[in-house]
């Protein structure tokens, strides 16, 4: 699978650029580059980070982190590109965030479930708590804080009864945003079967959204 066409031809040449001057060593190119995607990136780890690190560590942290990690990585990264810029900047965020997962939750944080493998590698899951909250926030105008909780608790149990795959592409094309193309190639599957994939999983979400009282 060619790695560039996950992204518009536009965003492409412009990153491109970008991407000649940071490999000749030029830091605000890179900079300019990651500052680019901020805001996916972003939202990517709040998505994913634990409940549990919530207060203790800041996304604008992990992203900071991040970024080191990739002004390090970048020439072996370009040595050999397997995937778009946009997803290679994900995947060393995501791993960014799940070191910080292990660092400050130690043995519980390799807990079962907590991690999804992927195609390139595992990465902190988008969990049904995650989720769920995620969901609440954009689909209802529950005012009570009690009605709030009891429907985000139900939401969350239903969403613990989809498959795994099932919720990771639903997280990845509807929160993350990314193109069927990306979701495919994250999940290492053709751009046929995710997208099969992802309408059922919709169909699931749909069915689950409707069974529960007081959501639109």
């Amino acid at each position: 699978m060619d790695p560039t066409k996950t992204e518009p031809a536009g965003a492409r040449n412009a990153d491109d650029s970008l991407i000649d001057r940071a490999a000749a060593g030029d830091s605000a190119a890179l900079a300019e580059l990651f500052g680019r995607y901020r805001k996916r990136l972003r939202a990517m780890v709040r998505l994913r980070m634990d409940r549990r690190l919530q207060g203790r560590v800041d996304p604008s942290d992990v992203l900071q982190e991040a970024y080191l990690d990739v002004a390090q990585q970048l020439p072996t990264y370009l040595a050999k590109p397997e995937m778009s810029f946009y997803l290679w900047l994900r995947l060393t965020t995501g791993q960014r965030l799940m070191r910080l997962h292990r660092q400050h939750l130690g043995a519980a944080a390799r807990e079962a479930g907590r991690e999804v493998s992927l195609h390139r590698g595992a990465l902190p899951q988008a969990s049904s708590v995650s989720l769920a909250a995620q969901l609440l926030g954009r689909m209802t105008s529950a005012s009570k804080a009690v009605e709030r909780v009891e429907i985000q608790l139900q939401l969350q149990a239903a969403l613990d009864g989809m498959d795994q795959m099932d919720r990771e592409i639903i997280a990845l094309r509807h929160f993350e945003e990314l193109s069927n193309a990306e979701a495919a190639q994250v999940l290492g599957l053709e751009s046929s079967g995710a997208s099969k994939r992802y309408i059922r999983a919709l169909k699931r979400l749909q069915e689950i959204l409707k069974s529960i009282p007081g959501l639109p």
